[in-house]
């Protein structure tokens, strides 16, 4: 029970607010509704939107799932895996939870065809740009050593690799 109260806590306090709350609040700030397509261009956008938005919340779950039970840790920084985590969506992309987040955020702009939400969209991968690189990465390396930099030189950041990498594997 404890563990479903902390993954709660992170997805609330994480994703909740970069997916969820920003969001709502760009769109009242910028007087965002959604308008029912009335022409066939807007209803492919809409439709896009929609698969993307699958996409990433089955991509995000997913990545929270092996984290949980794998990992025995959240999403969160403050109570992060305590066990590397390279299984799932994991072994074809090193951040398929940021992956996920991202197509959550452009399925928004798609749907609402706002250009508002996707400059949030855009700005938060260039948050993550920085971040991971800087700040997540170098912690992962002392906190797992060897198997994160030989995972880290195997499995790209952003784009999945198109087979499934394995712990295995030869470098």
């Amino acid at each position: 029970m404890l563990m479903l109260f902390r993954q709660l806590v992170s997805i609330l306090a994480l994703p909740g607010v970069v997916a969820v709350a920003l969001p709502v609040w760009i769109a009242r700030r910028n007087h965002i509704t959604f308008i029912r397509p009335h022409d066939l261009a807007s209803m492919a956008v809409v439709l896009c939107g929609l698969a993307v938005l699958a996409v990433g919340v089955v991509l995000f779950a997913a990545s929270l799932f092996y984290f949980w039970s794998r990992g025995h840790g959240t999403l969160a920084p403050w109570d992060p895996p305590r066990h590397f985590v390279a299984e799932g969506p994991y072994r074809f992309v090193r951040n398929p939870m940021i992956s996920g987040v991202i197509f959550v955020l452009l399925a928004e702009a798609c749907i609402f065809r706002s250009l508002p939400l996707a400059e949030w969209a855009g700005l938060f991968v260039l948050i993550n740009m920085v971040y991971i690189p800087v700040l997540e990465e170098p912690k992962l390396v002392t906190r797992f050593g060897e198997p994160y930099l030989r995972y880290k030189q195997a499995v790209r950041r952003f784009l999945p690799r198109l087979h499934p990498w394995t712990q295995n594997e030869p470098q």
